[in-house]
């Protein structure tokens, strides 16, 4: 065997073919020499490259105090509450060169709440080589600056507003202003008012967008039968353009029927609407007039089409209310709904003791009244109406011997205290009453419809629902001792049996609650 002859070497099995290893220029650390950026290692990569470089660490937010809305520039205002996902995308909207690396993360640094700063621990990575990718965090501080937005300085402004809408009703009081406020607190749909005045036989509430006032309008016809109509007054025109700016008027009316009113039909107004009795009640008002015969229980609905093409007028209202005493009362058997007809003999509470005139009537109170109750109704015998509609159901064959004396509304309890302490209160709107305030009078006479709305409030569970009451904090544990017993014992009996309302009623009201720390 010739030893110099040449052999073929095989390879060594599952041996790995390693690369060339090099040191770091930087600090001496082998390295893979292929895969290497710079011949650096990669904690000299990290130390003497930054890629976060030319994205700010410092920056300003602009906060309206009075809307709670943060400036989105150009001249955009958003919503946005404390640490929410919002404010977050406005904060990194607010760095520049920020679009040139890729957000891996970004959240909150807790800070005092008063101390005006917003700080947010951003993570960004990008590649530095050929295949060598490297993420970085760091932080950036927000100073919150205080800036009235536009919205908000034309509400302190006078005649800035773009459309107004005029809400008005030919009553004498304002009960139905009083059931619509409630129902617009509840529902928010004044958050986009610049002003609400208050007029003489209405409200007026200006708003900065006419897309605003057609949707205010839009919520009135959803909970009260109006007819609108609208008008417009050039501001100014440019002529190069043609482009013209205008201020536009809505005029909202409301239907002068109001709950409790007795209203007297035409004839053929009755027959169309289900061949009702022209002599009815309005016991509810929503998107439409509802009506109740109280000798039949029979109901009908006028909507605000038919109403304001034939419009038609209360025969009387809740002022000409008179007191009557139950004096005796039958059930008749016939039911609908929480409404029981009975017949009923009263006596006017006036007449106890000067004269022995009883009448008889039918009721749909049955259900609620007793011998000796106090009710309220209209008395129609010795009484005169100036309306042609009850002329007409007089002279009528069919309904002119079907007109009642008396005809009752709704139990009464006399001896309840007209400010009594309530456990529950209703929120008012922020109005602006004028340059002139009311008279004493007028202020007199507020009250007292505000406090025969709350009594309204008490009585009738289905007028609740559709409002938010809340519990009335003010009503404090000392004022409850300051009692005496005296006090006590002047309540009645029949305003301990009156109508209450629960406390699974009422809503917490979070703008008086106040929060104590544990000490």
């Amino acid at each position: 065997m010739d030893l110099d002859a040449p052999m073929a070497m095989a390879p060594l099995m599952g041996s790995a073919r390693t690369g060339a290893t090099i040191l770091c220029c930087n600090c001496g650390a082998p390295i893979d020499g292929t895969s290497s950026a710079g011949a650096l290692c990669y904690d000299c990569i990290k130390s003497t490259v930054d890629i976060s470089q030319g994205i700010q660490r410092e920056a300003t937010l602009h906060f309206c105090k009075d809307c709670d809305r943060w400036l989105l520039p150009p001249a955009s205002w958003v919503t946005a509450a404390p640490e929410s996902r919002e404010l977050l995308s406005l904060c990194l909207k607010k760095l520049r060169n920020l679009g040139k690396v890729r957000i891996t993360d970004a959240r909150f640094i807790w800070t005092e709440p008063h101390s005006r700063r917003v700080k947010v621990q951003v993570t960004v990575q990008d590649q530095v080589a050929d295949g060598v990718l490297m993420q970085q965090s760091f932080e950036v501080t927000y100073v919150v600056a205080s800036q009235q937005c536009k919205d908000c300085a034309k509400s302190y402004t006078a005649n800035v507003w773009r459309a107004a809408v005029q809400v008005r009703q030919k009553v004498t009081h304002k009960r139905t202003f009083l059931f619509l406020e409630q129902l617009i607190l509840r529902h928010q749909a004044h958050r986009d008012t610049i002003n609400i005045k208050e007029e003489k036989d209405g409200i007026d509430f200006y708003f900065a967008q006419k897309n605003q006032a057609e949707g205010f309008i839009s919520f009135l016809k959803s909970v009260v039968p109006v007819l609108t109509k609208e008008s417009r007054h050039l501001i100014s025109a440019d002529t190069h353009t043609g482009n013209k700016s205008y201020k536009y008027n809505y005029s909202v009316e409301i239907v002068p029927v109001c709950r409790d009113d007795l209203v007297a039909l035409p004839l053929k107004l009755a027959k169309s609407i289900g061949n009702i009795s022209p002599l009815v009640l309005c016991h509810r008002i929503g998107t439409s007039v509802n009506l109740l015969d109280p000798n039949t229980l029979q109901t009908a609905e006028v909507s605000a089409d038919i109403y304001w093409r034939a419009p038609f007028h209360p025969l009387a209202g809740t002022p000409d209310l008179v007191e009557f005493i139950v004096m005796d009362i039958e059930s008749t058997g016939v039911r609908k709904g929480k409404w029981l007809l009975s017949e009923v003999q009263v006596a006017r509470a006036s007449d106890l003791g000067v004269n022995d005139n009883v009448y008889f009537t039918r009721t749909h109170l049955g259900q609620h009244l007793h011998a000796g109750d106090s009710v309220l109704g209209y008395m129609l015998e010795g009484t005169n109406f100036n309306s042609d509609a009850l002329e007409a159901i007089e002279s009528s064959k069919a309904y002119g011997s079907m007109i009642p004396d008396v005809v009752l509304v709704k139990k009464h309890y006399p001896n309840r205290r007209r400010n009594r302490k309530r456990n529950w209160k209703l929120k008012r709107m922020a109005k602006d009453e004028g340059e002139l305030l009311p008279k004493a009078s007028d202020q007199a006479k507020m009250d007292a419809e505000y406090e025969m709305f709350l009594r309204d409030v008490e009585e009738d569970e289905e007028l609740r629902a559709a409002l938010a009451l809340y519990k009335n904090s003010l009503k404090t544990k000392r004022e409850a001792d300051a009692m005496s017993i005296a006090d006590t014992d002047m309540m009645t009996e029949a305003e301990e049996d009156g109508p209450k309302i629960s406390m699974d009623e009422l809503l917490d009201d979070f703008e008086e609650m106040e929060i104590q720390d544990k000490e």
